[in-house]
C-alpha cells in the first residue's frame, strides 16, 4: 500500500525533497508518493492543510519556509513536540502520534513535530571525518538556522561555541533562550561576539547565514583562522567557503546537511535506516 507524504511550503516547486525520498524509498523498499504542497502564507490556511492531510491518512509531513514557526506554534498547541523542536522553536518534521490514552489504550491521535535539521548537520560534519567531540566550533548567525543547531553540536561533545553575529544583542539574546529551554546546553560553554571581531584559531566554523547565496561576504577578520569550514547553504559557490579553502582549510556546503535532515524524518515516519552515503552519491551521480 502506497504510504503519503509531502513538504509544505512557499514557494515549494523548487524543493529537492521529492526527489531525495524517492531515493530513500527505493534504498528500503517502500511504496511511498512524496509531494510539494503549496500552502498560503498564514497559519490558518497551514493548519488547514496538515489537518486535511493527516485526517486523509497521510503519514508524514516536512516543513520548509516560511512554516516552520507555525507548525511549532500548532504542535505546542494541539501536540507534541521533541525536545530538539522546542530548543528550536521550529518544526520541520510532522507525524502522527497517540498521545491520549484512556486506561492505557490510544483514544486519539495528535500532531507531532520534530526538528531534524541540527542532527541532520551533526551526522553530515560526522561522516566527513571531521573532529566533534572537544572541538572548538565558532557559528556565524544567530537566526532559526543557527538556533536549530545548537543543542545537537554541544550534543556531539565540543568543547567550546563561540556565536558571533552582526549585531551582538542578538547573539547574546539567543544564548539565554536556549540555556533556558534546554538544562543540557551551558550558557558557561558558550561565547558570543559582533562577527566582524570574531578572530583566532577554530577546528570547525559554520556559517548559518544565507548572505552567500547573494554573492555577497561576510565581514570577517584577517585574523581569523579553521582546520575545517561549512556553509549551510548549497547550490552555488559560495564565498565563506572559497576564503577557508584558499587558507588550506578543508570545506562543505550543506548539500550533505539536507539530505542528512531528510533522512532522519524518513526514519521517524517509517522505521526504517537510510545509508545516507549511499542516497548522496547516487543524487550527486545524477
Amino acid at each position: 500500500m502506497t504510504q503519503h507524504f509531502i513538504v509544505i511550503g512557499n514557494p515549494i516547486a523548487h524543493s529537492k525533497s521529492p526527489e531525495i525520498h524517492t531515493r530513500f524509498a527505493e534504498q528500503t523498499g517502500i511504496d511511498i508518493s512524496y509531494q510539494r504542497q503549496y500552502c498560503p502564507v498564514d497559519a490558518a490556511s497551514f493548519t488547514a492543510v496538515i489537518e486535511a492531510f493527516f485526517h486523509g491518512g497521510g503519514i508524514g509531513a516536512n516543513v520548509t519556509v516560511p512554516f516552520k514557526q507555525v507548525a511549532y506554534d500548532c504542535c505546542l498547541a494541539r501536540g507534541g513536540l521533541s525536545e530538539h523542536a522546542k530548543v528550536a522553536g521550529a518544526v520541520n518534521t510532522l507525524l502522527l502520534n497517540k498521545t491520549l490514552r484512556e486506561n492505557g489504550t490510544p483514544i486519539a491521535e495528535a500532531i507531532y513535530g520534530d526538528n531534524t535539521d541540527g542532527q541532520g548537520l551533526v551526522n553530515h560534519i560526522m561522516s566527513l571525518n571531521w573532529p566533534l567531540a572537544g572541538a572548538r566550533v565558532a557559528l556565524i548567525g544567530a537566526g532559526g538556522a543557527a538556533r536549530g543547531v545548537v543543542l545537537p553540536l554541544i550534543e556531539a561533545g565540543i568543547a567550546s561555541l563561540t556565536i558571533a553575529n552582526r549585531t551582538l544583542s542578538k547573539a547574546t539574546d539567543l544564548v539565554h533562550e536556549l540555556s533556558a529551554a534546554s538544562p543540557t546546553i551551558d550558557k558557561q560553554q558558550i561565547d558570543t561576539c559582533r562577527t566582524a571581531e570574531l578572530n583566532g584559531q577554530f577546528d570547525i566554523i559554520i556559517n548559518a547565514t544565507s548572505i552567500g547565496l547573494s554573492g555577497d561576504t561576510l565581514p570577517l577578520s584577517e585574523a581569523l583562522n579553521c582546520h575545517y569550514a561549512y556553509d549551510m547553504m548549497y547550490g552555488r559557490p559560495l564565498p565563506f567557503l572559497q576564503r577557508f579553502s584558499a587558507r588550506g582549510a578543508q570545506v562543505s556546503d550543506g548539500y550533505g546537511m539536507l539530505i542528512g535532515q531528510a533522512a532522519l524524518s524518513f526514519e521517524r515516519w517509517t522505521g526504517q535506516h537510510i545509508d545516507v552515503a549511499k542516497v548522496t552519491q547516487t543524487l550527486l551521480n545524477h
